[in-house]
């Protein structure tokens, strides 16, 4: 099935539409999202590992659930499908999904680019009550890591991060100045 993704302006206004594999070879600016879940009874961010056969970033470990609203798709609305899709998780579009804000960043890779204005979205859950069912396609496998675990590793090895990782998790953390993260 081609995906049209939606080109953004600087301001994040639409500008037009364009199949996903193009809109990464031309290097559009786009919009796109990331979702963190977080356990507040562990303290602990779930984390996963992109499968090995991702267009870019195989292997490498990112925030619980990425990927770009469709050609007239409200944002919300995607990110809520996209936990479906990606983790097998249903939400109701009214859930305690909590837009936190965005970011644009722009990384080169081999054959493509991620050039992306990336809405932040933020969702506590009880993991222990939480069925997960991530899609083989996307996720090679999951993780739950505290702050304190995530700091080390990231500080350990940087390189098993995605590029977009250490920015989403920045606002995260500056957006949601209460969480216990210890």
């Amino acid at each position: 099935m081609e995906e049209w993704l939606i080109w953004v302006n600087e301001l994040d206004q639409e500008i037009g539409y364009g199949e996903k594999m193009k809109t990464h070879r031309e290097e559009r600016l786009h919009r796109a999202f990331s979702i963190f879940l977080y356990d507040p009874q562990t303290r602990k961010l779930l984390l996963h590992q992109r499968a090995a056969g991702k267009y870019h970033s195989g292997g490498l470990w990112t925030n619980a659930c990425c990927s770009h609203p469709r050609r007239g798709e409200e944002i919300r609305d995607a990110a809520v499908r996209r936990l479906k899709e990606e983790l097998g998780i249903t939400l109701d579009t009214n859930a305690a999904l909590q837009e936190l804000g965005s970011f644009q960043y722009y990384q080169k890779y081999t054959n493509c680019a991620e050039h992306e204005i990336d809405h932040v979205f933020f969702l506590s859950v009880n993991a222990q009550r939480l069925s997960l069912y991530p899609d083989p396609e996307e996720i090679a496998q999951l993780r739950w890591v505290t702050f304190s675990e995530l700091k080390h590793w990231m500080s350990e090895c940087p390189q098993d991060f995605t590029a977009w990782f250490a920015k989403v998790l920045e606002l995260v953390l500056r957006e949601k100045k209460g969480i216990e993260i210890l």
